[in-house]
């Protein structure tokens, strides 16, 4: 019965230690100023650091984007539906061309493989 009764106390102490350590360390908590929160801690180790976590915690914020342009507001709305609409062709062609590069140096290469192996490719 000992045992489990240190063991709690371990726990709870050590729950307070990393509330308030986690308490000095924020910038802005919720609820009340950053000195209340670790008055409360230091006074009710237990109910405070269970305050902390639960109304004293600052929200997590998102990690940063890596194209921070994408976080923008509004980001989807175009400016000139125009300019949008020319872009896509520019984009449709380059696709096109590119696929059609592709496909010509598959034939290119297919040809040159057959003339390499001495067939035609008409054996079935």
């Amino acid at each position: 019965m000992v045992k489990v009764q240190l063991f709690l106390g371990f726990l709870s102490f050590a729950f307070a230690v990393f509330c308030l350590v986690d308490a000095i360390g924020t910038t802005q908590p919720r609820n009340l100023p950053k000195w209340a929160w670790i008055v409360m801690i230091l006074f009710f180790p237990l109910l405070g650091s269970i305050a902390w976590f639960v109304a004293g915690r600052p929200q997590p914020t998102p990690p940063p984007s890596a194209f921070p342009e994408y976080d923008r507001p509004g980001r989807m709305s175009s400016s000139d539906p125009t300019k949008d609409e020319a872009f896509l062709r520019d984009v449709r062609a380059r696709a096109e061309e590119q696929r059609a590069r592709y496909q010509a140096e598959q034939r290119r290469k297919q040809a040159e493989g057959q003339q390499e192996d001495g067939t035609d490719g008409d054996r079935a």
